[in-house]
């Protein structure tokens, strides 16, 4: 069964099942004692330190191993924060940042701090003027992922780099999803990256701080991984993780050719083969194995279980996979469809058949579940007349795609200069309603507040 979700963990590489088992024997004991089992385990622990630290670009005692890419961010984030205090409590961060980062902003926020958030492009990208507006003088540290990790979209990292250094401001990079691929350019002050992402084992991450860095680990104090990551080293797991980045890293630039061009087949032939189908993300700026598209009037559930009955494993950005059904901030952020939405993330040695078959698949896929939803033409939703060749479509208490569904079925009823107005309390019609519009070329005109949720004008202008 082909497994296309790399960005979410990427299988175990034989090198870190290798490593692993090897460890396993020798690792076991604490890294801290002087006995003799101790001190081979300080060993394993220290040449791996030194093999990731080759990997990222950074000196061994810069880097700590944590209990995750979460854990690495978080404890970055607040040490980061804590250490500059003096210098203000303003944090920057941009709007399609993992939620390990927004969460951490927002408990920052909670305590007192202010936080701003950088708008992107409709790629997904940030501008490095528009990041180096967001700079004050009281901030103390700015944020910025290295590659997006629901559309691929890479990030001007060291432009934005070189804004922070010249007014003064740490850089925390979360390099999760790119470091596999290559090292992040210079000039970043923090670190964060998770093993799972690049076929490591599961529970070991990296955090790095630069030397001249100021950082105040919080929590109580702990002798271990220089205070920045407290409990007992999992040694077995963080030999894995170094010797498996070394590998990847390895392989990366004919690994990374390879997936472009499936990649590639991808963004190119699902537009044809489906109806209906917005490809998001950077087209030339990405990571080389993923890609992201979105389909029209398509559950993104609904659609996740018929590709799994096919036998492909998927991801999805969609609201209609999320137990809030709120559109995930990242395509919020882009303004691209969230209905519908399905990630492609290949993992190392995926074959060009099993691309094939899904391209294959694929279009039965959404016929069906658009069929299941009544997509258009067939029926008519419940629509009232109202003035001046404009139509009323009540979507209240439909969830995402229905409201777009609706509105498409009745908008050809429409002369052109009328409108169809949407009324909907489901948070995603905010989202893909004006998404529609730029997709069909029509005319979002705006919403306004109605008795219950909102209601949403379109207006037809060919």
């Amino acid at each position: 069964m082909p497994y296309f979700d790399a960005a979410s963990s990427a299988p175990l590489h034989p090198v870190a099942r290798q490593a692993l088992h090897a460890s396993l024997d020798e690792g076991w004991a604490d890294p801290a004692r002087l006995y003799r089992e101790g001190r081979r385990a300080r060993m394993l622990l220290d040449a791996a330190r030194e093999a990731a630290a080759e990997v990222v670009g950074c000196r061994p005692d810069e880097l700590a191993f944590t209990p995750s890419g979460t854990r690495a961010v978080h404890s970055g984030v607040a040490g980061a924060l804590a250490g500059r205090r003096r210098a203000g409590r303003h944090l920057v961060v941009s709007a399609v940042e993992h939620s390990s980062v927004l969460h951490a902003a927002a408990a920052h926020e909670a305590e007192g701090g202010t936080v701003t958030e950088v708008a992107v492009d409709r790629a997904g990208r940030v501008d490095p003027g528009g990041y180096a507006a967001a700079l004050r003088e009281d901030t103390a540290l700015a944020c910025l992922q290295s590659a997006n990790h629901e559309v691929g979209t890479e990030q001007p990292v060291g432009e934005v780099a070189e804004a922070c250094r010249a007014a003064g401001v740490p850089l925390l990079v979360d390099a999760a999803q790119s470091l596999a691929w290559g090292r992040v350019g210079d000039g970043w002050s923090l670190l964060a990256a998770s093993a799972h992402k690049w076929g490591g084992p599961s529970g070991v991450g990296l955090l790095v701080v630069r030397k001249g860095v100021r950082f105040a680990p919080q929590g109580p104090a702990d002798e271990r991984e220089s205070g920045r990551a407290a409990g007992f080293e999992n040694v077995p797991g963080i030999v894995a993780a170094a010797a498996s980045l070394r590998a990847v890293r390895a392989e990366a630039d004919a690994e990374a050719a390879r997936l472009r061009e499936l990649v590639e087949r991808i963004r190119a032939r699902v537009p044809r083969l489906v109806p209906d189908v917005e490809v998001v993300g950077d087209a030339v700026r990405r990571l080389p194995h993923l890609v992201t598209f979105s389909c029209l009037y398509v559950d993104g559930e609904a659609l996740l279980h018929e590709l799994d009955r096919a036998g492909f494993s998927v991801s999805s950005g969609s609201s209609c996979t999320s137990s809030t059904l709120t559109p995930s901030h990242v395509l919020r952020a882009m303004g691209v469809l969230s209905e519908g939405n399905v990630r492609v993330s290949l993992p190392p040695g995926t074959e060009g058949a099993e691309v094939d078959r899904f391209l294959e698949v694929l279009p039965d896929a959404v016929a069906r579940v658009r069929e299941r939803l009544g997509a258009p033409v067939s029926a008519r939703p419940a629509a009232g007349e109202g003035e001046g060749g404009s139509l009323v479509v009540d979507a209240l208490g439909r969830r995402c795609p229905i409201p777009v569904i609706e509105l498409a079925k009745v908008f050809g009823d429409v002369p052109v200069g009328g409108t169809v107005t949407v009324l909907s309390d489901d948070e995603a019609a905010r989202l893909d309603i004006p998404a529609w519009c730029e997709m069909r070329g029509q005319e979002y005109a705006g919403e306004r507040p109605a008795d219950r949720g909102a209601a949403y004008v379109v207006r037809r202008v060919s």
